[in-house]
């Protein structure tokens, strides 16, 4: 079986620029993704607090986990429980942590 073709799609998050392959059939999905990213991580750095993007991208991936994780009904969140309202409380979640853990 041969390699199938891959592109070389460069997505642009936070204003650093990633090249990232994926299958032809793939690409509008990977820019989508990589849009849904950058929107997401530049919400949490346009609150004013100064962290690194390192630190960003944790909390970004935490949170999709967990929205996932609640979409799949595990971790005793109730499928259907509106994402919106879980989210914001997820996000007063992790800025509380984080205000406690720079003190």
């Amino acid at each position: 079986m041969s390699d199938a073709k891959r592109l070389s799609v460069p997505v642009r998050i936070m204003g650093k620029e990633y090249n990232v392959e994926c299958p032809p059939e793939e690409h509008e999905a990977l820019v989508a993704s990589a849009e849904f990213v950058n929107e997401r991580m530049s919400t949490i750095r346009k609150r004013g607090k100064a962290l690194g993007s390192e630190r960003i991208a944790v909390m970004v991936a935490l949170n999709l986990a967990r929205e996932l994780l609640s979409l799949k009904g595990v971790d005793g969140v109730a499928p259907g429980t509106d994402p919106v309202m879980l989210e914001r409380m997820r996000q007063l979640k992790l800025d509380i942590d984080s205000t406690l853990a720079t003190d």
